[in-house]
């Protein structure tokens, strides 16, 4: 398996994965079978996998919210971590892969801590704000469009409680974000992102390079 840590050989990355990461068999079963579908690149490497899974255990989480699910890989990783009465909520716009997804869920027997929502994620967040009348999410995980990142930040803050955590994935977007020549619209969404968090008062923050980069916020 080729690295997604940047700056990490291959070989490196190899005996990262042989010495420390503990992945349970369903989920090297649904990571296999992502593989071969369009778009396997967004699935999360396993040992960032693990590392949310042990993050949201120290945190004592229990409930979640994840905009971008696909096959349900980083979801099934972070209900493994949940309390019986935790709770996800699950937000993508692909049936046919949250299909995939709620098949390995109810195989892993967490299928009942699990809600997804087939729409697009914008609509599920704004209707969530509607419905709460206090933040209540413990942790949220943003890995989805780029050009919506900060929009999806954004209602997030609003949806976790004091204390609580943002999770924003691809935020080293494989070095594209130094590279002059990459002016895509998902790279320069990326690039304002990471500029806006680094002067936001509202959180603490450190930025990670485990898998393509990730973003941890603190809500204060």
């Amino acid at each position: 398996m080729p690295s997604k840590t940047s700056g990490v050989s291959p070989e490196l990355y190899d005996y990262l994965l042989s010495v420390s990461v503990r992945e349970p068999s369903i989920l090297r079963q649904l990571r296999s079978v992502s593989a071969e579908r369009p778009g396997s690149q967004m699935l999360i490497p396993p040992d960032q996998g693990q590392f949310i899974n042990l993050l949201l255990k120290i945190m004592g989480a229990k409930n979640i919210l994840e905009i971008g699910t696909f096959t349900g890989y980083s979801t099934l990783w972070m209900a493994l971590a949940l309390p019986e009465d935790g709770h996800i909520i699950a937000c993508d716009i692909d049936a046919e892969s949250g299909a995939i997804a709620q098949e390995f869920w109810k195989k892993a027997q967490l299928d009942h801590k699990i809600t997804l929502h087939v729409a697009p994620a914008l609509e599920t967040l704004d209707e969530l704000i509607e419905k709460n009348e206090r933040p209540s999410i413990d942790f949220a995980f943003i890995d989805a469009d780029k050009q919506n990142y900060e929009a999806y930040y954004e209602r997030c803050l609003k949806l976790v409680r004091t204390g609580g955590v943002v999770a924003i994935d691809n935020v080293l977007w494989s070095g594209r974000v130094t590279n002059s020549r990459s002016d895509d619209r998902r790279t320069r969404a990326l690039r304002n992102l990471n500029a806006r968090l680094r002067e936001e008062i509202e959180v603490e923050m450190s930025m990670l390079t485990i898998g393509d980069g990730l973003t941890l916020l603190r809500k204060k």
